[in-house]
């Protein structure tokens, strides 16, 4: 099959999310498979100047948006056997970030139509569109009211995937015709609760629906998860599957892991203390390997669970541990965790970052990784500290819900540690069992065990895609 992956983000070119580590390993696994996967995302000036150095010119053309005719350029680059496709265009995007600029929905629009035009430009002709969340949602919208009478275009199928509802790109319906091009006749594709909703858009028209876990796919039906959707997402349940992420294997692996201090594996837990030491020394914490260090890497949020470690903070600061931090978002939470610092100096640090290095070092040398997260689509840090040897402490939702499963002593089985309902003090119980399995090095080393050699790989979710991807054509 030819597959044409379409995302705002992609590892290695540019992350700010799940979505870029998705959308850098899955084209890779199914590429490995025997498929032709390319992948298009914007050329952003933000992008790292050693991956803009990658990045070869091809071709440019003009096309008609909006009111005027557009320039559309597409530079390309082959990375792990993947080719990418990269659109070019300076107005929208040489931005200081990829996100959050007043004039998104006509920069994605932009983009989910540059998509469609760039077909006949190259020698590609994909059987298969797979769009991922609201930036590129309109890629169905368009091709099903403006493409599908076009020579070459007819038999194109649509997958798009839902990385995290919460964020469905709603507008006010004045763009319907002046930004998006779309037609007041083809308003209620996009039309939901009074507004343009893209994410609707692109449930309506595509062949089939995708989100990243199985429980996460059974969550949003319900309007407490879904963020208003639930009543078109049911209505289109028939073509709603969920698919539990894979994370990189090669990438995200304590033996060959360039970041970290020392590498291990299964076999060689014990040197994992070393990566430890090393981020205690870097972070100016006591040098103490009696008491379980925990780590958070997560954005500073509602929907990640802070205001959980707010309610209890003071309770988790008479445990004899650590607490490390790294992660931006809303201020409050940040200045909640200076604050942390600043108060309990000894025990814990807030790293008010973005930092994909440090992330590294706390996935190994952390001994406990705390995720308390309200929902969790898919979740990859979780799967990313079971490889490490780290812990993981998880509010069992969504995808979280779907790969910690909770450690039996008696039997030996499970990878970590949950609770069940959203509540601080849940959570704190979870922490102190954590705690129980930590301090028992039986208990420990069988945890471990279990949680490293599990398979994080994209391999059988790669399957499943196909599986889905086969069905529609």
């Amino acid at each position: 099959m030819k597959i044409l992956f379409a995302a705002s983000e992609a590892l290695p070119f540019i992350k700010v999310g799940g979505l870029g580590d998705v959308a850098g390993a899955l084209p890779k696994a199914l590429v490995q498979k025997g498929h032709d996967v390319r992948v298009v995302i914007p050329l952003y000036s933000s992008m790292k100047q050693q991956m803009r150095d990658q990045c070869q010119y091809m071709k440019h053309f003009y096309f008609n948006f909006g009111w005027r005719s557009s320039y559309c350029g597409v530079f390309t680059a082959l990375v792990d056997g993947v080719t990418y496709y990269l659109i070019d265009n300076e107005q929208y995007f040489k931005r200081p970030a990829p996100y959050g600029e007043y004039d998104d929905a006509e920069r994605f629009a932009f983009f989910s139509r540059a998509i469609l035009e760039m077909l006949p430009y190259i020698d590609f002709k994909p059987d298969i569109i797979h769009a991922n969340d609201w930036h590129t949602a309109l890629v169905s919208v368009y091709l099903d009211t403006q493409y599908r009478l076009i020579e070459g275009y007819g038999n194109i199928k649509t997958v798009f995937s839902i990385h995290n509802i919460e964020f469905q790109g709603k507008y006010g319906m004045e763009i319907l015709e002046s930004v998006l091009g779309i037609y007041k006749g083809q308003a209620s594709l996009l039309e939901h609760d009074g507004c343009i909703n893209l994410m609707k858009g692109a449930i309506e028209c595509s062949n089939a629906v995708t989100t990243v876990s199985r429980s996460y796919a059974e969550e949003i039906l319900s309007p407490y998860f879904s963020f208003g959707l639930d009543s078109i997402l049911r209505a289109r349940q028939y073509k709603l599957s969920g698919i539990v992420n894979g994370i990189d294997t090669d990438l995200f692996d304590p033996a060959t892991d360039v970041h970290i201090h020392t590498n291990y594996t299964a076999n060689t837990p014990d040197n994992k203390r070393f990566n430890k030491r090393e981020l205690q020394r870097e972070m100016g914490l006591p040098e103490r390997n009696d008491i379980p260090m925990i780590g958070m890497v997560t954005r500073l949020t509602p929907q990640k669970g802070v205001d959980l470690l707010e309610q209890v903070m003071d309770k988790l600061m008479e445990c004899d541990i650590q607490l490390i931090v790294l992660g931006t978002g809303y201020p409050d939470y940040e200045n909640f965790m200076r604050y942390c610092e600043y108060a309990h100096h000894d025990k814990v640090r807030s790293c008010i970052m973005f930092s994909s290095s440090l992330a590294q070092k706390i996935y190994a040398g952390a001994d406990l990784f705390l995720m308390p997260s309200r929902s969790e689509p898919c979740g990859l840090a979780q799967m990313i500290a079971l490889r490490y040897g780290t812990i993981p402490i998880v509010h069992a939702v969504g995808g979280l819900k779907d790969t910690v499963h909770p450690f039996e002593a008696g039997s030996g089985t499970g990878n970590g540690v949950t609770f069940q309902s959203f509540n601080a003090y849940d959570m704190l119980d979870a922490i102190y069992r954590s705690m129980t399995i930590w301090y028992d090095k039986d208990q420990l080393k069988t945890i471990l065990r279990n949680g490293m050699t599990g398979d994080y790989s994209w391999n059988s979710s790669a399957d499943e895609y196909i599986r889905i991807y086969e069905s529609i054509l």
